[in-house]
């Protein structure tokens, strides 16, 4: 199964080639305001300026409070790639799907005491943030996992041949930032990561996302059950679908990034027409389920810093933030794990470490799944 990566082969730029197998690398204004950015990021912006401006003390340390941070930079040492003076920045986002506490209603399967990234994604800010390229990194694809040392202090040992989401399973955020900058060869600027429950509860504190699908969706692990038409997803709903990989498709991690990438536009749509200023409750209720929900990397664990993040990704909205999938193949001996397309995968992280475009060939050919057009935001 071949196709070209989707939904959109990243920001048009020059026209890969699949080379050898080889495993990875393994590191105010008005109602409408255009606050159209990242994911989360973009929401808790909203409140935070309002709250902030207004000297409403309590409420500011309120949400200061909510938002944990790892320190990665303390973790990961000066073992790192350099970082690129030019204007860029690279974030690491994660969703993560324990299956304990108030996630395990949710999430479904069995609480074993461990977290997992269900889905991975490096988002390239360029220069001016005008525009955005989003690489969402197959959980499934098989790498080698470099050695890393958690937050805690604690060492693992580097393994080869494992899982890409292994790396989070192991040492949490910061041995998930050690694989993904030594599968790219990139320096993350910055980590996100957002759980299920506090996933679920943006979503309804948003009001819900408006979606399309052209097939009926239904995948009892998920808790999700969808007839083709438009919905307006709840959160419940909203969590199911970007978990969701046996209810459409061939049932393949790649199929459910395809639903994740859609999902994500039809969010970020919504979120430019949400009436955040004209009502100071759902203003605040808004923000505190954002800041609840994440974790961030030590730079940007204040309110403050994740104001001044924010306001820099106003200009970036859905149709100049553009998603591909991980140049990968389908591995020869087991259909159900993915390797690295290497000489295409080199293509897009050299392109984002000089800050260009990604070109088309990059994703060209690539292995991708068959849940293509299933979600629209329209």
């Amino acid at each position: 199964m071949t196709a070209e990566s989707t939904p959109e082969p990243g920001i048009p730029g020059e026209d890969g080639t699949n080379g050898p197998r080889h495993r990875a690398k393994g590191r105010r204004r008005k109602p409408r305001a255009k606050r159209k950015g990242l994911l989360v990021m973009a929401w808790t912006a909203a409140g935070i300026v309002v709250l902030g401006g207004t000297g409403a003390g309590y409420l500011y340390f309120k949400l200061n409070g909510n938002i944990n941070s790892v320190d990665i930079n303390q973790a990961l040492g000066t073992e790192r790639p350099d970082k690129v003076d030019n204007g860029s920045e690279n974030i690491l986002v994660l969703g993560s799907d324990t299956r304990s506490g108030s996630n395990r209603k949710l999430g479904g399967g069995t609480d074993d005491g461990s977290a997992r990234s269900d889905t991975a994604m490096v988002v390239h800010l360029y220069e001016g943030r005008k525009k955005a390229s989003v690489v969402s990194i197959p959980r499934d694809t098989l790498i080698d996992r470099p050695e890393c040392t958690d937050t805690d202090g604690k060492t693992h040992a580097a393994a080869s041949g494992v899982m890409f989401n292994s790396a989070y399973t192991t040492g949490g955020a910061a041995c998930a930032v050690k694989t993904v900058e030594s599968l790219t060869g990139i320096r993350m600027d910055h980590y996100l990561e957002v759980d299920f429950s506090g996933f679920q509860k943006l979503v309804d504190e948003l009001g819900g996302v408006e979606v399309t699908t052209t097939e009926d969706i239904s995948d009892p692990d998920s808790h999700l059950n969808l007839k083709a038409g438009t919905h307006r997803l709840n959160g419940e709903q909203a969590l199911g679908l970007v978990r969701t990989r046996h209810g459409v498709g061939d049932g393949s991690d790649l199929g459910r990034i395809q639903l994740q990438q859609a999902f994500m536009k039809a969010l970020i749509n919504q979120v430019k027409d949400v009436d955040l200023f004209g009502n100071p409750k759902k203003l605040f209720d808004l923000a505190d389920a954002a800041t609840n929900a994440l974790t961030t990397d030590s730079d940007l664990d204040s309110v403050q810093s994740l104001m001044s993040f924010a306001n820099g990704l106003e200009g970036i909205d859905a149709k100049n933030m553009k998603m591909i999938t991980m140049p990968v193949r389908y591995d020869p001996a087991n259909p159900n794990r993915v390797i690295v397309a290497e000489q295409q995968a080199e293509q897009v992280w050299t392109a984002l470490k000089n800050d260009e475009a990604i070109p088309k060939s990059a994703t060209k050919g690539t292995a991708t799944g068959e849940a293509k057009d299933v979600v629209s935001a329209d």
